[in-house]
């Protein structure tokens, strides 16, 4: 998913304005598996793109709560409402471990907040298609959550701590979330004949837009080399997506459902399932903002920021005349 935040163009990306001896000394201690922390030095574009990709996966977990959220009112029975809402409440808390994460490095949650709103941020593509049947919600735990886990186990090793370590809880969630997700497949599958139809019409509308949510094929990706040169990541997109795909297809066999893929064929020799051509236009326009629920998302988003306001300011006052009590002379 977040392997999309490092693909955004930022001309800040390569390190030649750096100090040599620095950047050389930097780059042994990335070498020898060392964590960068908030107070060592570090070159300006190894701090943007960690704040980009940071932000960039906060604000996906926020987005990302929505299209659950459209199921809350409407699960099938009380048991699976209460399990979705507490993996929403999960999803809030990510979004908040990963502001705090990005906040190490001098910028703001306001102006975080701002980049979301205006649309200078960008979150993971996959959170603005809509949750049409309670299928789509096994789908989500199951295909989002797994596409997500792939992408984020290696974040555990990143270069930089705190978000290493912030890392280490998500994954941990994320994957109870995958297998809630996949319970609710197997559930419908094993149900009514309308009810696993609805989970293959699941499957079928989520399937490569999963795919696409570990970014670019690496030919077409502008700062892997040095991301991964930074061990900010540790394996290419398409090393990652190769990954997934050869561990969710056995599962979707296991549920009886065929992957919407005509070109699916296993290969013995490599061990590998191979798959057909991505449209990478659709990722792009949806990028863009012009996917089928972008507008929505984001309307939705800013009126919820807006609503709390009062929230926020309420906050900061109270904090404000704490700072002043904790200020006035004993008498």
């Amino acid at each position: 998913m977040y392997a999309q935040a490092l693909d955004q163009k930022d001309k800040s990306a390569e390190p030649q304005a750096d100090d040599a001896a620095r950047m050389e000394r930097f780059q042994a201690r990335i070498d020898a598996e060392e964590k960068i922390e908030p107070n060592d030095w570090m070159p300006e574009a190894y701090r943007r793109t960690l704040i980009r990709q940071i932000s960039q996966h906060a604000h996906s977990e926020i987005i990302g709560m929505q299209p659950e959220g459209n199921w809350l009112t409407r699960a099938p029975t009380l048991k699976r409402k209460g399990q979705l809402l507490a993996k929403i409440q999960d999803e809030a808390g990510h979004g908040l471990y990963l502001y705090a994460a990005a906040e190490t490095f001098g910028v703001t949650r306001e102006e975080l907040y701002e980049q979301l709103l205006s649309g200078k941020a960008k979150y993971s593509s996959i959170f603005n298609y809509p949750t049409l049947t309670w299928a789509d919600i096994g789908v989500i735990g199951w295909l989002v959550d797994g596409a997500a886990i792939m992408n984020q186990i290696p974040l555990c090793r990143c270069s930089y701590g705190p978000y290493a370590r912030a890392m280490v809880l998500v994954c941990k969630e994320e994957s109870f979330h995958q297998r809630q997700g996949y319970e609710i497949m197997l559930a419908l599958c094993r149900g009514t004949p309308e009810q696993k139809a609805m989970a293959q019409d699941a499957l079928e509308r989520w399937w490569w837009p999963v795919l696409m949510m570990f970014g670019p094929s690496d030919r077409d990706s502008q700062h892997g080399e040095t991301s991964m040169r930074w061990k900010i990541k540790r394996f290419s997109n398409d090393g990652l997506r190769q990954k997934f795909i050869d561990a969710t297809v056995p599962q979707a066999q296991h549920l009886g459902l065929t992957v919407p893929d005509p070109q699916l064929a296993f290969n013995a020799e490599t061990g590998h399932w191979e798959h057909g051509p991505i449209d990478w236009a659709e990722f792009n326009r949806v990028l863009a903002g012009h996917g089928p629920c972008n507008v929505q998302r984001m309307r939705r988003r800013t009126r919820m920021h807006e609503d709390g306001a009062w929230v926020r300011e309420a906050a900061a006052a109270y904090a404000a005349k704490k700072r002043a009590r904790a200020q006035r002379p004993a008498a």
